[in-house]
C-alpha cells in the first residue's frame, strides 16, 4: 500500500494522507514529478516502460516519473523516482522545478537537467522500465504519431526541448 500526501488547492499539504488507487476527493490534489535528462546532443533520455506495467504499458515515456510518497518534497520525490527507476543518483537538494503542470488532481513538478550519462551504468527497475534510449525532439515526436510514445500533447514535448534552451537546464 503506497500512501500519498493531500494537498490544498494551493499546494499545501493538509496533514491527510490518501491511500494509492483509491478516489480522491473534490477539492483534495497530490504532487507527481518528472525528471527529464538532456544529452550536450540535445536529446532526451527516455525510458520504454515493461509490457505488465499497468498504464501506458510497452510505451516510450520521459526520461523518469512517478507520485511523491507521503513525507516527500518535490526534490525528494525527483531524486527517489530517478534512482528507483534508472538507477542513476543526482542531488536536488538546491534545485527547484523548472516548471509546475496544474492537472486535475494534483501539481506536476517537471525538473529538466542536462548530463551525460552512459546507458551502460544504468540499472533498469525490472518492475517498471524495460529499455532506455536518446531520443530527438523529431524522434519523440515521430514516436507519438506512431503510438510508440505517451500520447502527450506535442506542444509538451517542443516546450520541454525550447525550454531547455531557452532556461539552461540544469548542469549536473
Amino acid at each position: 500500500m503506497e500512501l500519498w500526501d493531500v494537498y490544498d488547492m494551493n499546494r499545501n499539504k493538509t496533514g491527510r494522507t490518501w491511500v494509492r488507487g483509491e478516489p480522491l476527493q473534490e477539492g483534495n490534489y497530490h504532487l507527481v514529478v518528472h525528471v527529464c535528462i538532456f544529452n550536450s546532443k540535445g536529446e532526451m533520455l527516455i525510458q520504454q516502460r515493461q509490457p505488465f506495467k499497468q498504464g501506458w504499458s510497452n510505451m516510450w515515456d520521459l526520461t523518469v516519473g512517478g507520485s511523491a510518497i507521503t513525507g516527500d518534497s518535490s526534490q525528494d520525490a525527483a531524486r527517489r523516482e530517478l534512482e528507483e527507476e534508472i538507477g542513476l543518483t543526482i542531488d536536488f537538494q538546491d534545485v527547484r522545478p523548472h516548471i509546475t503542470f496544474h492537472f486535475e488532481r494534483g501539481f506536476d513538478d517537471i525538473y529538466l537537467i542536462e548530463k551525460e550519462v552512459d546507458l551502460h551504468t544504468l540499472t533498469l527497475q525490472y518492475e517498471e522500465v524495460q529499455a532506455v534510449k536518446w531520443a530527438s525532439k523529431e524522434e519523440i515526436l515521430a514516436m507519438i504519431k506512431t503510438g510508440e510514445f505517451i500520447p502527450y500533447y506535442e506542444s509538451l514535448i517542443y516546450f520541454l526541448f525550447d525550454i531547455r534552451n531557452a532556461r539552461r537546464s540544469i548542469r549536473m
